[in-house]
């Protein structure tokens, strides 16, 4: 490879001798490019590239340090050789501290080892820059990395440390070098709070890599506190003997926060941060064994709010969402810092109550719950009123482990449900076999609708007038493949408890609708057919829609359908009622109120409802007494249908005596057994072909 020389002299005989002498001694390892002025020499280093420049700093342009700064500021990377007189030239010991490579004084320039001397310096030269640029790559990379790295000498005295370490222990680096590595690098154990040794001071005592035990926390220079993790490893010198100690660690505190954070998430419910079932579990685990230590009960709280899926339908999933965490914050108002309330899931709750408790305490604590949560909950701009069913289980007698006692408060819950919610129930042994027949139920209704297990019935309407059929009510069965023909009371609470109501609702609301077109098809006058809306079918927000999209499928006029809603539905919300009514109303549906004279509303409320039939509740006809001229609330049921000109039909006429009291106050239908069962489709239209007999009336 040959060397490019630049050589910058207006002596002849000097620069002669110089080239002379590189031809003679080196051959062709060297080019020597010669020009006689500062002017020229930079001229040329803007076209080429020299690999050393020899430089006589008195030229005919200029001269001393002027000659060498220019050459400098022309960006030349070669290394700059001042040519002097002799060897003591101050110019060239000048030139030299501010950045030459050296000098050569002319009674070298005849030297045959001049050749070896100038490779000698690049040599130097470029493993000088090759050192450089490894050093500048190591500080760079050990600044740009995250981790914190600290190096000491044999002492323990600091004499490294890169800008991660600076950050994390707020000493900078000019006053860390020299100080004492426990000095900057204070550790103590995050629990104990008692000084931890520093690993360096291990590594340099042992000669071997060390790790600072788990939890360690650093103390920074202002107080505050990080958790580090580290590894600690000895340096050695060129003949395997130690020579000092580095440190390499990194801030863990955010790692930890989110590790703790994540394990909170897992065990904690995040809408209410109430703790799940997971973390129950393990409470309820742990509390047995206590118990079973110390020989004391402890008890378990199945909480169900009641009617929560139509507050969901009606006013949304974040008005019901926001209603679940003000029940959890009142549930944790109820109870003692060492009992565990829990969000099973939906809007169950599980409250354990792990010191002892008897019976009477379960009761006045259950009592307590009932009655907060019974009170008014301010969500956004609505006062929603909710109420409970709870179900209570104990350990030992209700069970030995945390599922059977859960299972066990929930068979609890459901019967306070069934009988008529917001109460508690303590579980007894016959309420498994009504948990088990249940969720048998459950399970089969989620197979009905596939399976095509329901249909319809259908029983006649009569005008109390004519005597001639005015329409019908569809009403639900269900033929099970084993259990045969089960009736709606058995089922449908199942169904809306399980939230299956909505979808079996919507296929009795298609059947029934394509029936009465098949009917009409056939040239039978079926009248009116009425469907029974369930309070989670009527709250559902897709209602409305639902009920158009099926008149728009089955092709049945509006006018011929008659939904049924009962009074109790009506009056739970009852800005919501009158808006959906209002929507049926304007699509042409016929609404009645189901069950009349239960619900207990007023008229002033009623006369708002856009009601086009009343249903007199059959509670009410078969208390009518002809011969003792009973039936006050059935006559005054009437007369208020009438002065509302609303259409009033009593249900569960069985005694042609009802039927004489009911035509003669002018009551306008009937339906009941006395005109006929509930009846298949088929045997419907043969009704409709020879109309129904009744028993004359006296």
């Amino acid at each position: 490879m040959v060397t490019q020389v630049l050589l910058l002299s207006d002596k002849m005989a000097d620069a002669l001798c110089l080239i002379a002498t590189l031809e003679m001694h080196a051959g062709d390892d060297f080019d020597v490019d010669w020009e006689r002025s500062l002017g020229a020499g930079l001229a040329w280093l803007h076209t080429g590239e020299a690999d050393v420049i020899l430089a006589d700093l008195a030229l005919p342009d200029s001269g001393g340090m002027d000659t060498f700064e220019a050459l400098s500021q022309a960006g030349a990377p070669a290394p700059i050789l001042i040519l002097t007189e002799n060897d003591s030239d101050a110019q060239a010991a000048l030139a030299i501290q501010r950045g030459a490579e050296g000098n050569f004084s002319k009674a070298q320039f005849a030297n045959s080892l001049l050749p070896h001397m100038l490779r000698n310096i690049l040599q130097r030269r470029a493993a000088e820059q090759s050192l450089f640029i490894h050093n500048e790559r190591a500080e760079l990379t050990l600044n740009a990395i995250s981790d914190a790295v600290i190096a000491t000498d044999l002492a323990g005295r600091i004499d490294y440390m890169n800008a991660a370490a600076e950050v994390m222990t707020l000493y900078p680096r000019e006053q860390a070098l020299g100080q004492p590595i426990g000095k900057v690098l204070f550790l103590i154990n995050g629990s104990t709070r008692m000084p931890e040794r520093n690993p360096i001071d291990l590594v340099l005592l042992h000669d071997q890599a060390m790790h600072l035990t788990t939890g360690t926390v650093m103390l920074r220079r202002d107080g505050s506190e990080l958790a580090i993790e580290d590894s600690a490893a000895p340096i050695h010198d060129q003949h395997g003997h130690i020579a000092g100690a580095v440190m390499v660690f990194h801030d863990i505190t955010a790692t930890l926060a989110m590790a703790v954070n994540m394990l909170h998430q897992a065990q904690h419910d995040y809408l209410t941060n109430l703790p799940n079932r997971l973390l129950l579990n393990d409470r309820i685990a742990q509390a047995i064994v206590v118990a079973r230590r110390h020989a004391t009960p402890l008890t378990l709280m199945f909480l169900d709010l009641d009617n929560f899926k139509h507050i969901n339908d009606s006013l949304g999933h974040p008005v019901g969402d926001a209603l679940l965490q003000s029940v959890a914050r009142c549930l944790l108002g109820c109870v003692r810092s060492s009992d565990t309330v829990s969000r099973h899931g939906g809007d169950e709750f599980l409250i354990l109550l792990p010191e002892q408790r008897d019976e009477a305490s379960a009761t006045l604590l259950a009592a307590k719950i009932l009655r907060a949560i019974a009170l008014p909950h301010q969500v956004a701009k609505h006062e929603i009123h909710v109420t409970a069913s709870i179900g209570i289980s104990t350990f030992p007698s209700d069970g030995d482990d945390a599922e059977t006692l859960i299972k066990n408060a929930d068979s609890a819950m459901y019967l306070a449900k069934e009988k008529g919610r917001n109460g508690y129930q303590f579980f007894k042994r016959a309420m498994n076999e009504r948990a088990i027949e249940r969720r048998a139920v459950e399970t089969g209704l989620r197979q009905a609708l596939e399976h095509q297990q329901f249909h319809l019935n259908y029983q006649p309407k009569v005008n109390l007038a004519s005597g001639k059929i005015s329409g019908s009510e569809a009403l639900l069965r269900w033929n099970h493949p084993h259990w045969g023909m089960v009736m709606p009371d058995r089922f449908i609470p199942v169904a809306e408890s399980a939230g299956l109501i909505v979808p079996i609702g919507r296929w009795v609301l298609h059947e029934a609708c394509r029936q009465a077109v098949r009917w009409k098809q056939a040239g039978l006058d079926c009248g009116t057919i009425a469907v029974n809306i369930s309070t989670l079918e009527f709250r559902h927000k897709d209602f409305v829609a639902g009920v158009r999209a099926v008149l728009a499928e089955t092709g049945l006029a509006p006018a011929c359908l008659e939904l049924e809603i009962t009074e109790s539905v009506l009056m739970r919300d009852i800005d919501s009622s009158i808006a959906t009514l209002l929507e049926l109303k304007a699509m042409g549906v016929m609404l009645a109120i189901d069950d009349f004279g239960t619900g207990y509303s007023s008229l002033s409320y009623l006369k708002l409802f856009p009601i086009d039939i009343l249903k007199i509740d059959r509670s009410f006809v078969r208390d009518i007494d002809a011969r003792r001229d009973d039936g006050v609330i059935v006559s005054a049921v009437i007369a208020m249908g009438t002065s509302l000109h609303q259409r009033v039909v009593a249900e569960g006429v069985e005694e042609a005596a009802q039927l004489a009291f009911l035509k003669q106050r002018n009551c306008d239908e009937g339906q009941g057994y006395l005109f006929s069962r509930p009846v298949a489709p088929a045997h419907f239209a043969t009704l409709l072909k020879t109309g129904i007999n009744t028993p004359p009336v006296a």
